[in-house]
């Protein structure tokens, strides 16, 4: 996604800060006192606990330590995490990752937010208007970051990007944020199901013309499409509009650097910097 947009509370957001405040009080602590042993403000207790606020891995983490919740708020987290913080229209197919085999995606505006780094996200959230306010953006980050734990999701989906040269040389965030970024890139593309190629500046023949693309295989091998555009999104299950896309996307998979060529401009690029 280029932007998340719009969000809205959610019930299961309510959920989880009930059961936060729950083991909380099993523990007989105060919003005071569990803020001071996981060193985070009491605003940010308080915010959570009432639905308003979207936990963080790191919080989650130390809430599941000090109030030895048995795995159960971390359990709850997987399901808001990928809610709060999404775009309504793109909630959708985010729900269909959760259980993918095969995940494509094709981009031209900017990395793909499964290989974002938080810099390069926060600057790409920043730059796009209407601004967030400062509760919006780390809500939109912490919900990508979650996301990004499919990459290493057991059992593994199969992924293949592409992702346009032009994109990786618009430096946003400025050249510390791209260096971080293509070096992220590079680990990303070590992966063994991750699969990452760079379409270059100069390709006469181009069939992604008509913009951004995302591909999807369920687990009982259908298959889905996603295209998104200013502040919104479709998700795609007419067989023929799918395998049109499908067509494309394969062609866009010949025309791109193979996977080795694209790591070493990678390499190329950050060396520059």
């Amino acid at each position: 996604m280029a932007n998340n947009g719009t969000v809205e509370t959610s019930d299961s957001l309510k959920a989880f800060g009930a059961a936060l405040k729950a083991f909380r009080e099993r523990a007989a602590l105060t919003q005071e006192q569990l803020a001071a042993l996981i060193d985070y403000s009491v605003a940010t207790v308080a915010s959570v606990e009432q639905g308003r606020r979207l936990p963080t891995p790191p919080f989650i983490d130390r809430v599941e330590a000090v109030l030895d919740a048995f795995g159960v708020l971390r359990a709850m987290a997987r399901h808001v995490g990928r809610e709060r913080g999404l775009a309504v229209w793109f909630r959708e197919w985010a729900q269909l990752e959760e259980t993918a085999v095969t995940l494509c995606t094709y981009e031209c505006r900017v990395v793909p937010g499964l290989l974002q780094t938080e810099e390069y996200t926060r600057a790409v959230m920043l730059n796009v208007p209407p601004p967030p306010s400062e509760e919006q953006l780390e809500e939109r980050i912490a919900a990508r970051r979650a996301r990004q734990e499919l990459l290493r999701r057991t059992p593994p989906i199969a992924f293949s990007f592409i992702v346009e040269e032009a994109v990786l040389l618009r430096h946003v965030g400025g050249e510390e944020v791209t260096r971080a970024l293509l070096g992220h890139l590079l680990v990303c593309a070590e992966l063994w199901n991750v699969e990452l190629q760079v379409m270059p500046l100069r390709q006469p023949h181009h069939a992604g013309a008509d913009g951004p693309m995302q591909l999807l295989e369920t687990p009982e091998r259908q298959w889905f499409g996603y295209a998104e555009g200013q502040k919104t999104g479709q998700l795609i299950t007419d067989r023929e509009a799918v395998s049109v896309m499908q067509m494309r996307y394969a062609k866009m998979r010949s025309q791109a650097l193979s996977p080795a060529d694209s790591a070493e401009l990678l390499r190329q690029m950050r060396g520059a910097l």
